[in-house]
Order: structure tokens, then sequence, then C-alpha cells
């Protein structure tokens, strides 16, 4: 049967036009796949300025994840075969980039030591049944930012019987199984900054395997305006906190903090280009509520941070990560590795 549009094509019984209708949202799709594949390749190459977009981004940028499924799901359901095709492209590179994350842990090691971190809150109303539940984490350290005068006290009678050893410098603090040998305030203060904001430590643990020097840092907040990332403080404090950890001369470092950035974001970049991160486990960690990116991290030297889980929530507007770090055997000469 031929039927006659009113702007004159023919088309037999409507189904080339549907066709057409067809192949276009296909190309559309297409074209949105090849766009996410570009963001999940290529965010580096996203400019930070203005309002540090490329840092935007990287924070949520396994997320682009989702929108690719609910792309896939609707072009299987309308099964066109062009957009499946494409889609292909970003699934691939979202799986290169995350998917070892989603892989089963390996068993624990021989030498291997559990990291709890923790932001607390500076208005947590319950830090007793807080540290009580970090206890339930059978650490051998336990980080904490935001420690407040009024609750210091607290935690120290909480966790005092588990973890002998520890300090508190400003609002952080570390609680350790193993003897705590030094310790010390490290200055990641901007310049900006009043005088007193003191947001990092300095400890060297005597583990069971050879020495570790642990650091403690809360980087500066970051600001989520209309379209922008305010950061510059936050990337200030990691570049300052990144040179400590390169002058270091303790073979085995573990960074634990509230960094108030994913490990994607190129804000990091002075602590991620020289420290492992987690290889298994997104955990989420903040906000506490609806958890959508991991602001608190555990990263290492010399040490591979096997997995990262979120544990219960507490009274803070962060959940607590716990993360199973393994340390590599000493070089044969006993010295430290160059």
């Amino acid at each position: 049967m031929v039927e006659r549009a009113d702007n004159g094509v023919t088309t037999r019984a409507g189904k080339p036009g549907a066709l057409v209708g067809e192949g276009r949202r296909g190309i559309v799709v297409a074209g949105l796949a090849v766009a996410a594949a570009g963001v999940l390749s290529l965010h580096r190459a996203i400019p930070n300025s203005p309002g540090r977009i490329g840092s935007l981004v990287e924070s949520f940028l396994p997320w682009v994840g989702v929108a690719v499924v609910l792309l896939v799901i609707v072009e299987l359901v309308r099964r066109s075969g062009v957009a499946l095709v494409a889609l292909l492209l970003p699934v691939g590179v979202w799986v290169d980039s995350f998917g070892g994350l989603l892989l089963p842990s390996a068993g624990a090691g021989g030498r291997e030591l559990v990291v709890v971190q923790h932001n607390v809150s500076d208005v947590n109303l319950d830090p007793a049944g807080t540290a009580r539940a970090l206890l339930a984490a059978g650490g051998d350290l336990v980080a904490l930012q935001e420690v407040v005068v009024p609750a210091v006290g607290v935690y120290e009678d909480v966790l005092g019987a588990e973890y002998p050893h520890h300090v508190v410098h400003g609002t952080v603090g570390l609680w350790s199984r193993y003897p705590i040998r030094t310790d010390q305030v490290v200055d990641i203060r901007p310049r900006a900054f009043e005088a007193g904001w003191s947001r990092g430590l300095r400890a060297v643990v005597e583990t069971p395997y050879g020495d570790v020097a642990a650091y403690v840092a809360h980087l500066p907040s970051v600001r989520l305006g209309a379209g922008e990332l305010a950061s510059s403080a936050r990337d200030e404090s990691a570049r300052m906190l990144g040179d400590l950890v390169r002058g270091e001369e303790v073979r085995a470092v573990v960074l634990v903090g509230d960094l108030n950035g994913t490990v994607d974001d190129r804000g990091l970049e002075p602590l991620t280009s020289q420290l492992n991160v987690a290889e298994r486990g997104f955990a989420f960690s903040f906000p506490a509520g609806l958890p959508v990116a991991r602001i608190d991290q555990v990263l290492a030297r010399s040490a591979t941070v096997r997995h990262i889980r979120t544990l219960p929530a507490t009274g803070s507007d962060h959940l607590p990560v716990a993360a199973r770090v393994s340390f590599s055997p000493l070089p044969a000469s006993g010295r430290p590795a160059a």
C-alpha cells in the first residue's frame, strides 16, 4: 500500500519513515556512547578552568557507568543494532577503568595490617558509640579526623583497651595496636588559612613488618557550587602533603585520611602519583545518608592496598572505611628500595 504524506514524500505503509526516525535515534545514542567513552578515557584532557570542571567530572567518574547501563537497557528494548554496537565502547572503557574494583578480594596475607579511617564529625552526638563501632572492625591502626577537644577523652577511654598507643595533634589522631616510636605535627596549612589550623600528623609505628610511617591528614573542604568545584585550598594542601611523603625516609608509608577528593580527582595527583590506591572496592563514604563518592582514603607506598570497604554508619556524616594493607618484604640488603 502506498501513502502520500502532507509534504509530498511517498512512503510504503509508513515503514520507511519510521525506519528513518529509528536510525536517527540510534545515531544519537551512538553519539552519546562515544561521548561517554571519551569522558571515561580522556577525562584528564578536560580543562580544570574555569571552576575546576575537570576535577568535578573526575569526582563522579564511576557514575558514568550508570548512564551507560541505562542506555544499554533502552537499546535492548528498542533493538537498535548500531547503538548497541556503539555502546560496547564505553562499556569496555568502564570495565577497563573500574571493573577490577568489583572483583572479589584475595584472602588475607601474612604481612598485612587492617587500617580503619573515619572522619568522626565535630558535631557527632555519640562519640562513644562511634568508637565502639570502630572497635568492631578489628583494625590494627585507626585514624580519626575532626576529633574535637570535648570528645578526645571519650575516644581515648573506649579505644584505649584495644589500642594502647595513640597520638592526637590538632583535630587528627591515630590509635595503634603497635608502639608508636615518634610522632609530630605535619604542616599542610594553605597560606590563606589562619594560624592554628592543624590537620596533619606523622607517626612512625613499629609493626611486625618493620617501621611504617603513618600520615593522618584532613585536607581542606571542597565546595560544590553551580557547575563548579572550589578546591584550590585542598589542592594546595595536597601538594604540601605530597612533598612531605616524597621526602619520607621510612620505606613503608601509609597515608590515611579525609582527603576531600576521590583518587581519580587530579587535585590529589601529588599523592596518587606516588602512592598505591585500593585495588578492590568502591567504598563510597560520603555523604553517609546517600554515599556517592569515596573521599576517605587509605594510600600506601612499598605496600599494596588490597581491598577497601565501608563500615556501618555512625553519628558522623561520613561512613568509616576499612582497608587491608599488605606489605612487601624488605630487600635482601635490609635497606629501603630506591
